[in-house]
């Protein structure tokens, strides 16, 4: 056994009675007696004398019988109460004193030693009700200070002292307290006695032999019973030295101590056959059923997919190291470096990445148990190559990821490989071979350790600096009888098979243990006829290379075992070679696994052994890398207090081994991060710190207690009392504003917003904003107290408004309350946990009054409430988290609502005293109050209406005279600030106000503006406009409500009215301008009834939600993120451009942790808080997202959720899950915003010479005479003619008129500058019954034509043979569901290709074969309109294709010497969350169901696999005798295998996937069971299907690489669509190509796609099949409203004809390029021409300003005509009298 080092030197008794025995043989032992008691006597249950009475009589003489008895010493109690009255040192109660002194005199003259007793445990009561209890720091620093002055007084008259006694009354925090005051005043003692040799002790179990002098034991010893003192004494010591081993030390790491946790790659990556991995040992053991309930690792924990979610949990932890494995088989698939996956090194980088990024060093171990199976298919570690490939394994992982990673285990307890892998069979690979198996794995294992320890150190360790080492597994042991030499013999054997057998050679001399080998020796000899071991040998170099090959000595341990001697026979394994039987002591603590029991004492033992055996010559240091115990997978897994204790001892034990035994003891690893996979035992059996939900698909993860311990240790570096720094926030150096604005007109100036931003496009309005905020933004999150914190009426708090409210019955929703709500009060750690894994820079919450004030009144102050706001604020400073303070949200006092709460004017002055208080007791810390949250909703919701609490519904008065007393009470509170505090504070105070964005019902009609205007002034200018402002209302609303006042007969306005002197103290009162937003409403004028009186109808205002925006779980509260923006615009504009801070933006949601409403709603509301910032120049300096984690939601209770953390309200211990929220918010605090991410990055650079440049259009689209010229029916002519098939009745009847129109095709063509040109032929136009029994010249001369054109152009046909219009004829016999058309169609491809296949080198036999088959034959939403039919269709669709094929390959290749392939259309499927395996899932088998329905048959062979098994199985279930999926004969998959001269892929747009459970319909849609939908940001084109996702364009191209084999690819069909009126100027389709096209040119520069064509679609608008004209594709415009159908260019065409002539995109950077310079007449981009106007044609708008001057030039010349006539009749009156002048003077 160990030696216990310092033993007890002293035993101390307390004696009642007579001493009857002699004890001068005994052991040296303190014989006690007293003390005394009040009433003189000496008795157990009487009070001890405190000296509150005199000394009792007779006392001396006592103390001298006792003395004469065998007596040494005497208890003394001190009464701290009595001694101090008043708690203070500096205030003793001098009679006491003396008293005691003279009480110590008399024992010292008696010839007795006083023990004194400074203390018990009850807290004197004016200490406990100024500090509370012993939970309490103040309350020790208080007894230190009691102690010190103890010591001063009475220190020279004691030999023996104990400071505290009685203690088993305390727990958990009370007890470190008192043990750590104990410490304290244990080493204060020695400094002021440095040379006194005088004992101090503590009277519990729970000490350490560091700060205790001696042992306190309490006995009663029975005189009378004839037992020999000496015995019950030596037992006593028996006892107790079990408790000096399990001694807690109360002391710190040392600085720089690493804490790690752990993970292994099989248990808890899944991803199993992610990114070309290849298949493991485990893998395989799984797939067996070899596991518990038949469970495997495919999925895991999905940590290949949770990077960001577990370096999440680690940041929560606070841990500063990470261990974890490396997946052999996800960097090398078959084991080999020839079999290298890039995918599976990225996913380590990013891992290693993510984990510096934290502040997190990763530890990494090559081999965790995972050895790729094709490895052992070859013999695996029995094999002696292995050794080498292993080598280049680790060579390989050393030069990828060395330059980050400086710390390596080779093999992580390679033990385990060899006894339960190829020794028992128990582990994979099952190998039961313990004879010679185990060992040669061993053997193998060591050297190919030793490998790679000479290749880091020969090539790497130079420039790297790391170091690399090994984990190796052992227990501890202890003899069964230490009296027994052979059980000595069998422990150290034990620990020699177990430890030695790896350590030994590494660290001692490169060979095994002697013991090991004499022992396998002698059995070999004793056992000839059945050897039970083979131990093979090192040779001399191989032994000298393996000596000293760790750089530290990693240790994994777990537990201990007592071993006795046992004779093993010939029976093989380490117990029957090694003669040794394993034990447990029944009093060990068990665990969830037979194998663990706890004894941590072991491990200070086996760090103790490991030092002595293994490190006297190679002196490295020591690391646990391994360290824990599971608990069962049932019951409460996240309580799990033993795993608390567990680790709680064990850790301590490192302590005393580091403190007690100078073990160079380095790292700390608690096994394991998150529970996962634990190997034999699947899930049954839990290590984790974290939750894993295993039947949760998102593998949600959920701290349990033990994490919550852990990250406090970690915190604290240990167990002692690590000084606590006094934090004191930054001052915030206040920049103010001009506080002299003019007030707001009517409507105010900032209607510039609605001016500037309303009438922007929808493409505009949604195009997202790449950038970042300024360095210092502040992100943080945010809550409430009366939400969050529970404890309702725990420790003094006093009872809310909303306490009353919600405890009656009905108030609230199940009749929820917030008793106990997330139970923050109790659970500050778990809170600090979220923070810290959020990485958040502040934290915005309240201060509940009533906790503070009980009754809200200063005399009514609750210490213990402000201790919790102290350790908050604390623990948010010591997080570099900074703490951003509202002094009131909503939870007023019920006492003072009783005096009539915000509708008394009283309040102003209550409420700032209590803020004052607050200033006072946290302004040294916190630096950014706000005063009220929402006033707006605490006057209207809890004063009007009357729906929150206090519940006032007066709607017409109360509202406005609480607003009144608030914006007063603000403005107070902060110049209380100003005066007091800001000066020595250095803070910012201002108020949270709310405002939704509002937007007029019509943007052009004035009196909507003006309402818009005044919806903002009643809601948000309510308080601002005074605070901002003027320190007054603002006109608009003083105006409306004195109107609205008068109206209503009433004397005076029904809105209060501020004293000149109350205005000028109201404006300027705020540092900034803190807003809280969440949704828009769409507001319109109206004038509203009168009666009865009331703010809402004062707004002469309708109100309605923005109907284009997502719901959310709240009615009424629409996502509309565009809104934020102009909100922040207004506020710049309203308010002087004010410093503005985001104080709350959230949005309502259900309970799933996959939160992708969430996730949406932040990414675009925090963009356009980013455009404001950086594109208008809004002053925005922080966001807050609301909120932490889920509460409790007002009047919704807990039926709606905010939180970017799940809590469980079921759950009495509230725990807290991050949703995927949380992952995303990190990352946008991480990466400060949204910087341009590089698939948005514009590449420079050319397409391959020869690329084909081409448009394209489809013969039913275009081509119109549908009856022309013995044209026969197709199946788009009877459906389009069809009632309520197509949009508004629209068929391609006429359609482009392109069969009348080849010349004016292809002179645009020529405009453009295309290569190429893709059309298709029309089958019934060529052949009208759909069978060469008819050919129909006419048509087939259509087509000659328009190649003769396209030849005279030097363009180069590109045909698709079929484009969807069937034959009618051949519909009628059942069309693509007929097997006969397979040979049709090669007859309809023969006439083709015989009769223009001398011109035409480039054919497509099928164009999207895959909406002809779902939206023809499977939807029946496309023409022929059949349902359930997809396959058999499909089946014949690509059997056709194959035989078309053939013909052409066969018949006209070798002389036309053309290219002939197929044209597949598909979708690029996103997971929905990337981070989950499911949804990476759904987004496969979403591709392998559209793409690979028809790409696998034909470039792979057959289907996919996953449909033919997913469509077979579910058949079957359903009771069908056969897959409704047909089967290709083999001859028919060799037939279509290899159809193809290129790939034609026609792509528009990406979805997001994600999986769902199907029902029992047999359909295409249950089987592939996957659900889509858009991400929010995607731009929206006119076609409701279709986003623009240019990024979705280059991984697919990328898949078709991958999956098929790297094809020559074109691009055959690629266009938007617009709807609605018509814009020549079509930006968003310029903007389309640019990024399209520029992806394209990714794929084949970056990715190495063999990318040879682009063709855009399509030339002009045309008929979109279903959706008529409604929608259009076109690059040019057909205008028809004219017969003539003339095609006008859009802006578009001149952008395409651009990157045509530059074949890509030239560099900007090297100047303008020759290319850019086009022929004016290549592309005449004409302005908008879309009306009649006098003969001409006229934009809308050219035409109205037409008008307008036509209109003056009228008025003018009938105003002319007027003066005019005016003149002549003025000339002619004039003439007259002149006349008339001129005969009177003629009279005259």
């Amino acid at each position: 056994m160990l030696l216990l080092g310092r033993l007890l030197p002293l035993c101390l008794l307390s004696l009642y009675g007579c001493m009857c025995q002699d004890h001068d043989d005994h052991p040296p032992a303190m014989f006690l007696a007293g003390p005394l008691t009040n009433n003189g006597e000496p008795s157990k249950e009487a009070d001890p004398f405190d000296c509150s009475h005199p000394i009792p009589p007779g006392s001396w003489q006592y103390f001298e019988s006792l003395q004469s008895r065998g007596v040494t010493h005497f208890k003394v109690p001190l009464s701290w109460a009595h001694l101090l009255p008043t708690g203070r040192s500096s205030q003793p109660q001098q009679a006491v004193v003396a008293c005691y002194q003279t009480l110590l005199k008399q024992l010292l003259d008696a010839g007795l030693q006083p023990l004194v007793v400074l203390h018990g445990s009850t807290v004197p009561e004016v200490l406990r009700s100024r500090y509370g209890g012993w939970e309490s720091k103040e309350l020790k620093e208080m007894f230190q200070q009691y102690a010190e002055f103890v010591f001063r007084e009475f220190g020279q008259m004691s030999d023996s002292w104990v400071t505290l006694s009685i203690l088993d009354e305390l727990r958990d925090a009370e007890l470190q307290n008192a043990l750590d005051a104990h410490s304290s005043v244990y080493r204060r003692y020695h400094q002021l006695f440095p040379l006194s040799t005088q004992p101090v002790t503590i009277t519990h179990a729970c000490l350490f032999q560091k700060y205790t002098d001696f042992l306190a034991v309490k006995i009663q010893y029975d005189c009378t019973n004839g037992k020999n003192l000496a015995e019950e004494l030596q037992n006593v010591l028996v006892f107790f030295s079990s408790v000096i081993r399990d001694t807690f030390l109360s002391e710190l790491f040392p600085n720089g101590f690493q804490w790690a946790t752990s993970s292994e790659s099989f248990k808890v990556e899944g991803g199993w056959l992610e990114g070309g991995k290849g298949e493991t040992i485990w893998d395989r053991f799984g797939h067996e059923n070899k596991v518990f309930d038949n469970q495997t690792a495919d999925l895991a924990c999905d940590s290949y997919h949770k990077v960001d979610y577990d370096v999440y949990l680690l940041r929560g932890l606070h841990v500063n190291t990470y261990q974890f494995s490396i997946s052999w088989a996800r960097i090398f698939p078959s084991g080999f470096n020839d079999s290298h996956s890039k995918k599976g090194a990225l996913y380590y980088d990013k891992l290693i990445d993510a984990l510096i990024e934290s502040g997190i060093q990763p530890v990494v171990t090559l081999y965790h148990w995972d050895l790729p199976q094709a490895l052992q298919d070859k013999g695996g570690w029995t094999s002696a190559f292995i050794v080498e490939v292993f080598k280049d394994y680790a060579d390989f992982c050393f030069s990828r990821f060395g330059d980050k990673v400086k710390t390596w285990n080779t093999f992580s307890s390679p033990w385990v490989v060899s006894h339960a892998g190829y020794g028992t069979g128990e582990h994979p690979p099952g190998v039961k071979d313990y004879v010679e198996a185990s060992y040669q794995a061993t053997h193998n294992m060591l050297k190919a350790h030793a490998e790679a320890w000479h290749v880091y150190n020969d090539k790497y360790r130079k420039t790297q600096g790391g170091e690399v080492g090994i984990a190796l597994n052992s227990d501890w042991v202890e003899p069964m009888d230490p009296s027994r030499p052979e059980d000595i013999a069998a422990a150290d054997c034990y620990l020699q098979f177990m430890l030695g057998w790896f350590a030994h050679p590494i660290f001692v001399n490169g060979d095994y243990p002697a013991t090991l080998k004499t022992q396998i020796e002698q059995k070999i000899n004793k056992c000839p006829l059945s050897v039970p071991a083979r131990l093979p040998v090192f040779t001399p170099e191989e032994r000298q290379r393996i000596k000293g090959t760790a750089d530290f000595f990693g240790l994994n341990h777990y537990t201990s075992r007592l071993v006795s001697h046992s004779d093993g026979g010939c029976t093989p394994g380490p117990q029957g070679v090694g003669d040794f039987q394993a034990h447990v002591d029944p009093s060990w603590p068990s665990t969830a696994s037979d194998w663990i029991y706890s004894a941590p004492w072991g491990l200070r033992r086996l760090l103790n052994y490991i030092s002595t055996e293994y490190l006297t010559v190679t002196k490295v240091p020591i690391r646990i890398t391994g360290n824990g115990m599971p608990t069962d997978y049932s019951g409460d897994t996240l309580n799990d207090t033993q795993r608390v204790q567990y680790m709680n001892s064990y850790i301590n034990e490192a302590l005393k081994a580091i403190f007690e035994d100078g073990v160079h003891l380095q790292r700390f690893t608690v096994q394991s991060l998150m529970d996962g996979f634990e190997g034999q035992q699947g899930y049954s059996q839990r290590f984790g710190l974290h939750h894993v939900n295993f039947e949760d698909p998102n593998r949600s993860r959920t701290p349990k207690q033990s994490a919550y311990f852990y990250a406090q240790v970690i915190k604290q570096n240990g167990f002692g009392s690590n000084k606590v720094p006094v934090f004191r926030g930054e001052k915030i150096q206040l920049s103010r504003r001009p506080t002299a604005l003019s007030p707001s007109e009517v409507p105010s100036k900032s209607k510039v917003v609605w001016e500037k931003f309303s009438h922007q496009s929808n493409f505009q309005r949604k195009m997202y904003h790449y950038g970042t905020f300024p360095q210092g933004f502040s992100w943080g999150v945010s809550s409430s107290a009366y939400q969050i914190e529970g404890a309702w009426n725990t420790d003094g708090k006093g009872p809310s408004i909303w306490d009353t409210f919600t405890q009656k019955p009905g108030s609230i929703p199940a009749n929820a309350n917030g008793d106990v709500a997330c139970d923050s009060y109790n659970r500050l750690e778990e809170d600090l946990y979220m923070l810290r894994a959020l990485k958040v820079k502040s934290y915005r919450f309240s201060l509940s009054w009533s906790r503070i004030f009980p009754d809200g009144q200063r005399a009514s102050l609750n210490q213990k409430g402000v201790d919790y706001y102290n350790r908050l604020i604390d623990g948010l400073l010591g997080y570099n988290i900074t703490p951003m303070v509202i002094l009131y949200h909503w939870d007023l006092p019920q006492d003072l609502q009783n005096l009539g709460g915000w509708d008394n004017v009283d309040m102003i002055n209550i409420f700032n005293e209590y803020c004052d208080f607050c200033f006072a007791t946290f302004g040294d810390r916190v630096k950014f109050w706000m005063t009220f949250n929402e006033p707006h909703t605490i006057a209207w919701s809890g004063y009007g209406l009357g729906k929150i609490p206090p519940n006032v519904k007066n709607p017409g008065v109360a509202p406005y005279r609480v607003a009144h007393n608030l914006i007063k009470a603000h403005a107070t509170v902060y110049h209380t600030y100003d005066d007091k505090y800001r000066k020595t504070q250095g803070g910012l105070v201002s108020i949270a106000l709310n405002a939704d964005w509002v937007e007029p019902e019509d943007v052009n009609v004035p009196h909507e503006v003006v309402a818009a205007d005044r919806a903002l002034q009643f809601q948000l200018g309510w308080f601002a406009h005074p605070i901002f402002k003027t320190g007054d209302y603002p006109d608009a609303m003083k105006w409306q409500v004195g109107n609205k006042s008068e109206l209503q007969d009433l004397p005076e306005t029904r809105l209060p009215s501020f004293t000149e002197e109350e205005k000028n103290s109201i404006k300027g009162t705020a540092d900034m301008f803190c807003v809280n937003h969440y949704t828009t409403k769409i507001v319109g004028h109206v004038a509203a009834w009168l009666s009865p009186p009331s703010y809402e109808s004062d707004r002469d205002m309708t109100e309605t939600e923005e109907p284009n925006s997502p719901t959310t779980a709240i009615d009424g509260q629409r996502a509309v993120a565009w809104g934020l923006r102009r909100l922040l615009n207004w506020i710049k504009e309203e308010y002087g451009d004010p410093d503005i801070y985001m104080t709350e933006n959230g949005v309502a949601t259900d309970n799933n942790v996959d939160d992708t409403d969430r996730v949406f709603y932040y990414k675009t509301y925090i963009d356009e808080a980013l455009k404001a910032h950086n594109l208008d120049g809004v002053k925005v300096k922080g966001y807050i997202a609301m909120s932490l984690m889920d509460s409790f939601e007002w009047l919704s209770g807990y039926t709606v959720n905010f939180g970017l953390h799940y809590v469980n309200f079921e759950d009495p211990n509230r725990p807290r899950t991050p949703k995927c929220s949380a992952f995303y918010y990190h990352k946008i605090l991480k990466d400060n915003g949204f910087p341009l991410p590089d698939e948005e990055k514009v590449l420079h650079g050319e397409f391959p010479e020869a690329f084909n440049w081409s448009t394209s259009s489809s013969a039913y689209q275009i081509e119109g005479g549908w009856r022309a010229d013995g044209k026969g029916l197709s199946i788009w002519d009877l459906f389009s003619h069809t009632p309520e098939k197509t949009y508004d009745g629209h068929n391609g009847d006429i359609g482009c008129d392109s069969y009348n129109k080849i010349d004016e095709d292809v002179e645009v063509l020529k405009k453009l500058k295309v290569t190429h040109y893709r059309f298709s032929v029309s089958w019934p136009r060529v052949l009208p019954d759909g069978t060469n029994n008819h050919i129909n010249e006419a048509g087939l001369n259509y087509y000659q034509r328009l190649l003769d054109a396209l030849e005279a152009a030097n363009i180069q046909p590109q045909l698709t043979l079929y484009h969807w219009d069937l034959p009618l004829a051949l519909q009628k016999v059942g069309g693509w569901e007929n097997e006969t058309i397979v040979q049709r169609f090669r007859d309809y491809a023969d006439v083709l290709f015989s009769r223009l296949g001398n011109r035409v080198k480039f054919w497509i036999t099928l164009n999207e074969p895959w909406i002809v088959a779902n939206l023809g034959y499977g939807y029946g939403s496309f023409a022929p309109g059949i349902v359930g039919k997809q396959y058999i269709a499909t089946h014949n669709l690509i059997k056709a294709h194959a035989e078309a094929w053939h013909l052409y390959n066969d018949k006209y290749r070798a002389t036309q010497g053309g290219l002939i392939s197929i044209t597949i259309n598909s979708e690029w499927a996103e997971p929905r969350n990337p981070h989950k395996q499911e949804d990476v899932d759904a987004a496969n088998r979403f591709m392998q169901f559209f793409i690979g329905w028809f790409a696998h048959p034909i470039f792979n062979g057959d289907y996919p696999k996953v449909m033919k098994t997913i469509i077979r199985q579910r058949s079957l279930a359903a009771g069908l005798p056969e897959s409704r999926l047909p089967e290709f004969t083999p001859e028919e998959i060799k037939r279509i295998k290899g159809t193809h001269d290129f790939f034609g892929l026609n792509f528009y747009f990406a979805v997001l996937a994600f999986g769902y459970t199907p029902g029992d319909l047999q359909d295409y849609d249950s089987d592939r069971a996957v659900a889509t939908m858009p991400d929010r940001t995607w731009l929206d084109t006119g076609s409701d299907w279709l986003k623009m996702t240019p990024f979705g364009l280059r991984k697919i191209l990328k898949f078709i690489k991958d999956e098929y084999g790297n094809p020559p690819i074109y691009i055959t069909e690629n266009g938007v669509s617009e709807r609605g009126a018509v814009d020549l100027n079509d930006v968003h389709r310029t903007y389309f190509y640019e990024n399209y096209i520029n992806q394209a040119l990714k794929a084949v520069v970056l990715d190495g796609v063999d990318l040879r064509g682009y063709t855009a679609w399509s030339l002009m608008d045309n008929i979109e099949w279903a959706a008529g004209y409604s929608e259009r594709f076109g690059l040019f415009f057909v205008n028809r409203s004219d017969p003539a159908l003339p095609r006008i260019p859009k802006s578009s065409a001149s952008r395409y004809t651009t990157i045509i002539n530059c074949n890509g995109f030239p560099d900007p950077a090297l100047g303008p390029h020759e290319c850019l310079n086009l022929e004016s007449a290549a592309v005449p981009v004409l302005p908008p021409n879309m009306v009649e106007f006098l003969g001409l044609k006229l934009t809308p708008h050219d035409a109205e300003v037409g008008l307008y001057v036509i209109f003056a030039f009228l008025l003018v010349a009938a105003l002319g005509m007027i003066f005019v006539v005016y003149q002549l009749l003025k000339t002619r009156k004039n003439s007259k009298a002149a006349l008339a002048e001129t005969v009177k003077l003629e009279r005259m």
